[in-house]
């Protein structure tokens, strides 16, 4: 519950929450990432073994922070890009990759309550100008809260996409759980032959030539290095999005007619989506890791200029007026017959 500073002197510090068997890490310095999320006696982020979690700078760079693992929040955007020439007051406007919330120290709070012990992160975002706040309950229960809210502070109406991209180890025995047929795109693959562009399918079996692939499970698809990005839509009713590893599972409970969307990045030893849209990204070239993200998003898919687009799936807030959702986390037990 307690800010405080780990042992090494280039290493950033941290807060630490906690409630029943539940547990939050999170590194204010490093943009309020979350470097560890412990449910149902697993902590379940993954670490990159060979980019540390590191003290801020100056000049900090993408390569430097965002690989080292853990649970970043990307707002406005997700992927690098540039709005068009129609979005007034934001015209032409340059974001950056991740979004601007990973490359700046945020404002941190703590407190103790009835409700549980909270962490309440702000961020002031440029070149929309925007107000985000992030506030994580670790409750009595074992249950984690998250709650945002995105504040126009600018004279027009402004959009935005928002992903919160938790990377977790990708093994043979891990299963991504969404809901049954809720229906997915593919936004990229390597290695795999999937359909993508406007092609629809129904989770978990996506096209590839004239197979369908089971994409739940894949670390046992059996391909020695693939990648893909894939976003399902959900129904616009509370649901349950989760992972599961062995006989534990990690589900993240929301409300569809708040976040419309889940992104999953997979990486099974191959080029990930961030190197492939920018080249200076070398890092998962140098080293073939396994991870997956399960991403809940507001719109997809990874550019806001995309959304804008043919995905028509931004969202937009009015000037002094806010949009506001939350997610729940928890953990369960899996009796395996």
């Amino acid at each position: 519950m307690l800010s405080a500073t780990e042992a090494r002197s280039d290493a950033p510090g941290f807060a630490a929450l906690h409630g029943g068997d539940a547990s939050v890490v999170l590194l204010p310095s490093l943009g309020g990432r979350i470097r560890d999320v412990t449910l149902a006696g697993r902590q379940w982020l993954w670490h990159n073994p060979d980019v540390p979690f590191t003290g801020p700078g100056r000049n900090m760079t993408f390569e430097q922070s965002v690989p080292s693992g853990g649970f970043d929040e990307c707002f406005p955007t997700i992927a690098a890009c540039r709005l068009p020439a129609w979005v007034t007051g934001a015209a032409g406007a340059r974001l950056a990759e991740r979004g601007a919330l990973w490359a700046q120290r945020c404002d941190l709070s703590i407190d103790t309550g009835e409700a549980g012990n909270a962490a309440t992160c702000r961020w002031s975002v440029e070149p929309l100008p925007f107000l985000f706040t992030r506030t994580i309950v670790v409750r009595a229960d074992g249950v984690i809260r998250f709650s945002y809210s995105a504040t126009n502070a600018g004279a027009h109406r402004l959009p935005f996409l928002w992903a919160a991209q938790p990377v977790f180890p990708l093994t043979r025995r891990t299963r991504i759980v969404l809901p049954a047929g809720a229906r997915t795109r593919v936004w990229m693959q390597q290695g795999l032959h999937l359909a993508t562009g406007l092609s629809q399918h129904a989770w978990p079996r996506v096209r590839a030539g004239g197979a369908l692939v089971d994409v739940s499970r894949p670390g046992a698809i059996g391909r020695q290095r693939f990648a893909c990005t894939l976003f399902a839509e959900l129904p616009r009713s509370e649901c349950t999005v989760g992972i599961e590893e062995n006989t534990t599972r990690l589900e993240m409970r929301v409300h569809g007619r708040e976040v419309s969307h889940v992104g999953i990045w997979i990486n099974h030893g191959a080029l990930g989506a961030a190197e492939r849209r920018e080249p200076a990204i070398r890092w998962w070239r140098a080293k073939r890791y396994a991870t997956v993200t399960l991403a809940p998003c507001l719109g997809a898919p990874e550019a806001l200029s995309d959304a804008l687009g043919a995905w028509e799936t931004a969202r937009w807030i009015e000037p002094e007026t806010s949009a506001r959702w939350s997610m729940e986390w928890r953990g369960a037990r899996i009796e395996r017959t």
